[in-house]
């Protein structure tokens, strides 16, 4: 339809008009029965007004004198609505915005989700050779806070470090003895500062700017120095890599973005997220492998017996054979030793500590 009949009030008087309206070309075209032009409304300043069901009750925007017009016509009523920009009885412009709204989140939360997966990790690559040394020592000091706070689950202070005690700071004198052997060989521009924690586990961290902790499981695990020599050079193959502040910088981007798609424009937890993942030691295969071989050359270079840090991987990890063919975060344990092996010198070798420092450095956490 592109005419019909309407009620027409201009807002000066409370005068009713019945009046003809016309579909124009840009416009609603309002006349009287005489066929006086009285009003006309361009589209895009017609606006909808509270009114019954069987009503299309329109207002001009803007105008001063508060003119309206209503229309009961229901097949009239729908071709204005198809008109004017700012009316939509039938709710389907809502509906149209609102699954436009929807789409653009989708679109928005995907990129977010494919930068995360795929950006976040290159930049981070890219980003932690260019560290300045001072500035990854920062970030691992504020790292090792948040570290120190959830590896010290009862609080144990200055306590969690064992070799302070005078029974046992012979243990200490050993495992300085190591870190010596092995930090003069790795020769890294930022000297590593190692601990022995009182952690059950068999394992050991390193943390961005060179700060490794080695737990005291690790050191009751083992049989002789080289096999604690070896995953410390492992984990001096992570500092050398720098994939701790590697990771923190890809923890940190998550949590930001994450951030952004839930509100927290603080990244106030992007610290936590890094030290969680410091501790979950999620490493690529690659860089697993990487720190590997680090390791084995390092151990050759040291003088010590680089086939050690296969026997001690074979020791934590072997348990997960064969049940767990390939583990989520690393080479396969099998794979990872052999390869180990290849690289371990032919030479003989002599142990980096002697029998009476190796029983120091098994009673370092003793106290």
């Amino acid at each position: 339809m592109t005419s019909g009949a309407g009620i027409y009030f201009d807002g000066q008087t409370s005068v009713r008009h019945d009046v003809g309206v016309t579909l124009g070309a840009s416009g609603l075209e309002i006349a009287g029965r005489d066929g006086g032009l009285l009003a006309q409304w361009p589209y895009d300043q017609i606006e909808g007004m509270a009114a019954p069901d069987s009503v299309l009750r329109l207002g001009r925007r803007g105008s001063a004198t508060l003119e309206r017009l209503e229309i009961a016509d229901p097949q009239f009523a729908a071709a204005v609505d198809e008109r004017a920009l700012h009316v939509d009885r039938t709710g389907l412009r809502q509906r149209r915005q609102r699954i436009r709204v929807i789409g653009w989140s989708v679109a928005a939360t995907a990129s977010l989700l494919l930068v995360a997966w795929f950006g976040v990790p290159a930049i981070a690559e890219r980003l932690a050779p260019l560290l300045p040394a001072g500035i990854e020592r920062k970030l691992g000091d504020a790292v090792d806070l948040q570290v120190r706070a959830l590896l010290d689950s009862r609080s144990l202070g200055a306590g969690f470090e064992c070799g302070n005690l005078d029974s046992e700071k012979p243990g200490r004198a050993a495992f300085d003895k190591l870190m010596q052997r092995l930090q003069a060989a790795a020769a890294l521009p930022l000297p590593p500062r190692s601990f022995v924690v009182r952690r059950p586990e068999a394992n050991a961290l390193a943390l961005p700017g060179g700060k490794i902790y080695v737990f005291r499981g690790l050191i009751e695990k083992a049989d002789t120095a080289d096999e604690v020599a070896g995953v410390i050079a492992h984990e001096l193959g992570h500092v050398a890599h720098r994939d701790g502040s590697k990771a923190v910088l890809q923890a940190g981007g998550l949590s930001f973005l994450f951030g952004m798609l839930l509100g927290d424009f603080v990244g106030g937890g992007a610290v936590v997220f890094a030290a969680k993942s410091v501790l979950q030691s999620s490493y690529s295969r690659e860089a697993e492998a990487a720190a590997d071989a680090y390791g084995a050359v390092l151990m050759n270079k040291a003088g010590g017996n680089a086939r050690a840090l296969a026997s001690m991987l074979d020791k934590i990890g072997g348990a997960t054979e064969p049940g767990m063919k390939i583990l989520l975060d690393h080479p396969e344990t099998k794979a990872r030793i052999a390869a180990i092996n290849r690289l371990a010198a032919a030479r003989p070798t002599a142990p980096l500590l002697d029998a009476s420092e190796w029983a120091a450095l098994k009673r370092i956490c003793a106290g």
